[in-house]
């Protein structure tokens, strides 16, 4: 299937997921024709409506060569939608992606790091999205703590990609949609 910049209009269902209990978000996953259309298996930022109300979100990939979409109880309030129905949205691709949010900790290690400092801000936003994914993506505070040191020795060399990292999720399965609740 072509990809498009073009809108890309389809229905989903909205689910709650399982864990963490309480989540106050509910998420889709896009059907494999809709997400087939993107630019790109992997996080995407698009401009959208979800039953009509406008949004901007970052899809990511869910390891299975489709996206989903996490959907805060504010787009769903506003929509006048709750976890079980089918909605109609319509996205397309951004532009330009939007600058991601820098933890604190890599800011403090980046700023303390002139030359990796330097080499991040040469670096493009998805690029700087991806190190920030692979960063945060540990689930340990020490191998968060190993990734930040790492990476700034990368960036202080002259890297410009997080080495090894699938962006797709679907050859390290790293990546996938929140399983939904019962």
């Amino acid at each position: 299937m072509a990809k498009t910049t073009a809108n890309i209009r389809f229905e989903a269902t909205l689910l709650r997921p399982a864990s963490p209990k309480g989540a106050t978000w509910a998420f889709l996953v896009l059907p494999a024709d809709a997400s087939a259309k993107l630019p790109t298996r992997s996080m995407t930022t698009v401009d959208g409506t979800l039953a009509g109300q406008p949004f901007q979100a970052t899809l990511e990939p869910d390891g299975q060569g489709s996206h989903w979409l996490k959907v805060e109880r504010a787009l769903r309030d506003a929509a006048g939608v709750a976890v079980g129905d089918t909605v109609t949205l319509e996205v397309a691709p951004v532009a330009v992606e939007p600058e991601p949010r820098v933890p604190a900790d890599l800011r403090a290690a980046l700023a303390a790091r002139p030359a990796a400092k330097a080499q991040w801000v040469d670096l493009t936003a998805v690029a700087r999205r991806d190190w920030i994914h692979w960063i945060t993506s540990g689930k340990k505070a020490e191998t968060r703590e190993r990734r930040i040191a790492t990476a700034c020795d990368k960036l202080a060399c002259g890297q410009r990609r997080a080495c090894c990292f699938d962006r797709s999720g679907m050859y390290s399965k790293s990546l996938s949609a929140p399983k939904p609740a019962q």
